[in-house]
């Protein structure tokens, strides 16, 4: 039994693509998920499969939203290894005491030819980012909200993304250790 983390992308965000987390949970139990945990409405979910192929369960998963919700989201499924590799590869541990300054995009794929120059003229002079694999770093102490380089990230990278804050990547970890580690 494998531990997977889904990260959803655009669910639950300006009254749009509505999932509540308790339907999300009953629809990854129907697809043979057990020890299904949510986190935020946001679309974060904690769930162990017999799946081995994580791009084939996403899938299914995305298919299934859309036939009983009628939408179809972007699903990233990441192992637990993967989440706790992203939290120890931390370019930024300042950031850490200021969680919602720091956020992981979680990337679809590692990018053949993310543009860098564009993102570093967007940067503000306090912000900094690091690319590293599958996970772009983006510390922002005046936050993304109006971060010219938060906005325009997904598409310099030119591949799929999906954006957490620091505490919530550490609090969905938290939960991939209580479903592996059941008390």
């Amino acid at each position: 039994m494998k531990t997977y983390i889904a990260l959803f992308r655009g669910i639950n965000v300006g009254g749009n693509n509505i999932l509540p987390m308790k339907d999300l949970a009953t629809l990854l139990k129907g697809l043979g998920g057990q020890n299904v945990k949510t986190y935020i409405q946001s679309g974060n979910a904690v769930f162990q499969h017999q799946a081995g192929d994580a791009a084939g369960l996403a899938a299914k998963i995305s298919g299934a939203i859309k036939a009983s919700h009628g939408f179809d989201p972007q699903v990233l499924l990441l192992d637990s290894a993967g989440m706790e590799q992203a939290l120890a590869a931390n370019p930024f541990p300042q950031a850490e005491a200021d969680p919602k300054t720091l956020h992981l995009y979680f990337l679809a794929a590692a990018p053949q030819n993310p543009d860098l120059s564009t993102l570093n003229s967007l940067r503000q002079d306090n912000e900094q980012f690091r690319l590293i694999d599958t996970v772009f770093y983006l510390y922002a102490p005046n936050g993304i909200g109006r971060s010219r380089l938060a906005a325009r990230a997904e598409k310099a990278l030119g591949v799929a993304a999906t954006a957490r804050n620091w505490r919530t990547v550490c609090k969905i970890m938290v939960l991939a250790q209580q479903v592996e580690n059941p008390d």
